[in-house]
């Protein structure tokens, strides 16, 4: 057992299990806000950087451990950059995957450009409150119906630049390579290891 341990900021059991696979080469222990009794911040930002960093704080300070917090979403260039940071939230504060999906068909029908990104802040924060912050993209375009149920989220809908399936079909270790999530963990991973290694 590993003597480092690290609280991933996440109550999302999808993006929790990528960012274990991501890391698991690292010998650290993960914990969870869940594993900890930990409750999740408001994420009010403006940013994802603003939310990856409320969500990173707030674990770092409760938790007395080094925190990494991811803040992602889809940016729908017909629809201004919607749905952002709030993705999650896009078709209300309860909304599931399949009622956000519905959501961005609907304000998408009968719009040609369905140029999209996938984006992912990653923060680490220290309990001395030392922080990094990355960004990582995912360049593609929304599809006109959903497509695969694998991976969580707006995969199903959307389509990474240069593949024939959506993410909902790629393999799990298909979608670390590509993802946003992937390229901005690996731009933070020297930070990790420096702290942790």
């Amino acid at each position: 057992m590993s003597t480092h341990r690290l609280v991933m900021a996440t109550g999302n059991p999808g993006k929790l299990r990528e960012l274990e696979r991501m890391l698991d080469d690292l010998d650290v222990d993960v914990v969870s806000l869940a594993d900890l009794g930990l409750a999740s911040p408001v994420e009010d930002g403006d940013t994802f950087e603003d939310n990856a960093l409320i969500k990173a704080r707030a674990a770092a300070r409760s938790a007395g451990l080094v925190a990494l917090a991811d803040d992602s979403g889809l940016q729908v260039d017909a629809l201004g950059g919607a749905p952002g940071v709030r993705s999650a939230r896009y078709a209300g504060e309860d909304a599931d995957d399949r009622a956000n999906n519905d959501k961005v068909l609907a304000a998408m029908a009968g719009i040609p450009d369905r140029r999209a990104r996938f984006v992912s802040a990653v923060a680490v924060v220290t309990p001395d409150g030392r922080e990094w912050v990355v960004r990582g993209t995912m360049e593609g375009h929304l599809l006109d119906a959903p497509d695969g149920d694998g991976g969580f989220g707006y995969d199903p809908l959307f389509l990474t630049e240069g593949q024939s399936v959506s993410n909902g079909r790629l393999s799990a270790a298909e979608k670390d390579r590509l993802s946003h999530r992937g390229h901005a963990l690996r731009a933070i991973r020297p930070v990790l290891v420096q702290l942790l290694g």
